[in-house]
Order: C-alpha cells, then sequence, then structure tokens
C-alpha cells in the first residue's frame, strides 16, 4: 500500500505490519537536466513564498514593518493574483510539465490529496496573516 511520497520521489510503503523505503521510480531517475534544473528553481520560489508568508505573520504579530514586509505582501498578492487567474492551479505546473517533469512539486512531499489542498490552504493562511497584519498598526518609533 503507498502510503505518501518523500523528498526525492521515494515512495513509504507498507503492508499494515512492516514499512520501507521504495526506490524511485524509473521516469523520476531519468529527469532531463532542464527537467532537475526548472524543478530546483521550482521549488525555490516555492520555498521564497513559504518565507514571505511566515514573514508576514511574524510582522503582523510583532508590529514591525519594514521593506521586506512591502517585498513579501507584493509577491503574495502578486501570486494570489496569478493563481486566481489560473483556476487555483499553480502557473508553473504546465511548464514543469513541458520539461518532462510529470510529478506536481507539492506532491513531493505531500500526499496527492494533501498536495491539492496545499495552495487553497496556504492562500486561506496568507489572507489571515494579511488581515492581522492590516488590524495591528505598527509599533511607536
Amino acid at each position: 500500500m503507498l502510503l505518501g511520497a518523500g523528498c526525492h520521489g521515494a515512495a513509504l510503503i507498507g503492508d499494515g505490519h512492516r514499512q520501507g523505503w521504495q526506490a524511485p521510480s524509473m521516469d523520476q531517475d531519468r529527469l532531463s537536466v532542464a527537467a532537475l534544473a526548472f524543478r530546483s528553481a521550482h521549488a525555490a520560489i516555492a520555498g521564497a513564498f513559504l518565507v514571505a508568508i511566515a514573514y508576514i505573520w511574524w510582522c503582523a504579530l510583532t508590529r514591525r514593518r519594514d521593506r521586506w514586509l512591502h517585498l513579501a505582501v507584493a509577491s503574495l498578492v502578486t501570486e494570489g493574483v496569478v493563481v486566481t487567474a489560473n483556476h487555483g492551479d499553480c502557473p508553473l505546473g504546465p511548464l514543469q510539465e513541458r520539461f518532462g517533469d510529470p510529478e506536481p512539486l507539492f506532491e513531493l512531499v505531500l500526499s496527492p490529496v494533501a498536495a491539492r489542498r496545499a495552495v487553497p490552504s496556504l492562500g486561506i493562511f496568507t489572507i489571515a496573516g494579511l488581515a492581522l497584519l492590516a488590524r495591528r498598526p505598527p509599533r511607536s518609533p
């Protein structure tokens, strides 16, 4: 029974009593250099957005305001508009497939169900952070 995918495409398998790691599939072994480079860039972009979400929350809770906060807000609002225009899907997914990488980025670390829920969940979490940021004025100098 397949339980989930690991970071490098390895899958956790189990029969109810024993669990172990299965080697990545042959398709993942044969990714082109371009596909691997695009996957890495896509992961770096996703990581930067996660850091931006965390920074917005940190600034909201500490009432800190700076240029990095403005950059985080602008980048996440822009990403939100682009994802919304793409009907809730990451706009880089189809480009990733063109490079020959059929595995959605979040499915490398999450189950397919959790991966499908990741973008809307992160969107809601980001909106909540932005709302808190707007409600809490900056600290006095």
